[in-house]
């Protein structure tokens, strides 16, 4: 094998329930052209694709790709069973939660393994087209209202019937992201009335762009440079509680979408809030994955109580994998053409600040800035 020849390999997810893969055969198709391209049987049967599908789309289907392959497209981190498996020198991408995975950090880095990770991607106009957290949150949001919907007593859109006038349902949106803006424009496309929460001010238009009645609060210099919320004090979480207290204990539908990167989710809606809601509410927490913006959310269960259901799922994508797998495909692609500059090797440049940013190690060295501070306080 010809040295620093990159093959690229797509590994079957092992994670529980993770029904996505990391690359589709129309990108591979396009990989194909000068890369080999090694998948492992049956990777992609989830999402819709078979072997033939990889098969004609130039692949090879092997039942380990690890022995044959150096650049490791992954969807999420490698289970502390596969960490022996990817070989010395390799290159991966893919979810690899920087921030809570000290052993595998600390493997890449006895291993001389260059991570990417990308969920770090910045939220600049050049990284648009591999911001794959954009993707899946547009996923997770359209998905949410769907499950409200469907675990809901009450109908969402206004209707007028002979036997009466079925009123809309009332939907409130905490945090205004990605996701969040998706859930309000799918439910007010049902038919709802949409409040949304989100203090940072900039997203007092974006909300109204997609059908929602903005819930008046604002706090200055409360996104960081990326555009995501900062970490704030409980004085101001006990303040935003106060103000949405009124519209939680009213609405029919609350999806919660508020995170921190790599801190615990802030409680936003109290079980005493809880206590005064609907019977037949539904929470749906997309901050689950943080620990839940709902003091009663337990992770990946639907929790029923007194007669309101919360829904904790910390994988709504892998509940739609053909779409999300497309998406998330294709913006792997676009990372690869870039760290690759539209050559065979991978080319680094850490002044570039998307490679700075979802580089986690390289040549045995930590390099995201925020992964490195962590450390070095540890």
């Amino acid at each position: 094998m010809e040295e620093n020849r990159i093959i690229i390999g797509i590994p079957k997810e092992k994670y529980l329930n993770e029904t996505r893969v990391a690359l589709v055969p129309k990108d591979v198709k396009t990989l194909s052209a000068d890369f080999e391209v090694y998948v492992e049987k049956d990777a992609g049967i989830n999402c819709g694709y078979s072997n033939e599908d990889y098969i004609n789309s130039g692949a090879k289907i092997v039942d380990n790709v690890y022995n044959y392959c150096n650049f490791i497209f992954k969807v999420r981190k490698l289970l502390k069973e596969e960490l022996n498996l990817i070989k010395p020198n390799s290159y991966i991408v893919g979810f690899l939660e920087p921030f809570n995975s000290n052993d595998l950090i600390n493997y890449f880095l006895e291993n001389d393994i260059t991570s990417f990770s990308v969920e770090l991607i910045p939220r600049i106009s050049r990284a648009q087209n591999m911001d794959a957290l954009s993707s899946m949150s547009t996923i997770a949001g359209y998905k949410a209202v769907l499950l409200a919907a469907n675990y809901s007593i009450k109908m969402f859109p206004l209707l007028m019937t002979a036997a009466g006038t079925i009123t809309p349902a009332k939907v409130l949106v905490i945090g205004a992201g990605v996701a969040g803006l998706q859930a309000i424009a799918i439910s007010k496309k049902l038919g709802a009335i949409v409040d949304a929460f989100d203090p940072r001010p900039a997203t007092k238009d974006q909300i109204k762009s997609v059908g929602g009645n903005y819930i008046e609060f604002s706090i200055e210099n409360f996104e960081d440079k990326s555009g995501y919320a900062k970490e704030v004090d409980e004085s101001i979480i006990l303040k935003e509680r106060e103000i949405l207290k009124p519209y939680v204990v009213n609405s029919d539908v609350i999806i919660t979408t508020a995170m921190i990167p790599g801190k615990k989710a802030p409680i936003l809606i109290t079980k005493d809030m809880v206590d005064q809601m609907k019977l037949g509410s539904v929470i749906v927490d997309l901050a689950a994955v943080s620990g839940g913006n709902c003091e009663l959310t337990k992770t990946d269960e639907v929790f029923i109580y007194n007669n309101k259901t919360i829904i904790g799922y910390t994988n709504l994508p892998a509940l739609m994998p053909l779409d999300a797998s497309n998406l998330y495909s294709r913006n792997l692609l676009n990372l690869f053409k870039h760290l690759t500059k539209k050559s065979k090797e991978v080319k680094l440049d850490f002044n570039d600040e998307i490679e700075k940013e979802i580089t986690l190690t390289y040549k045995k060295q930590i390099i995201n800035p925020k992964l490195k501070e962590l450390l070095t306080k540890k």
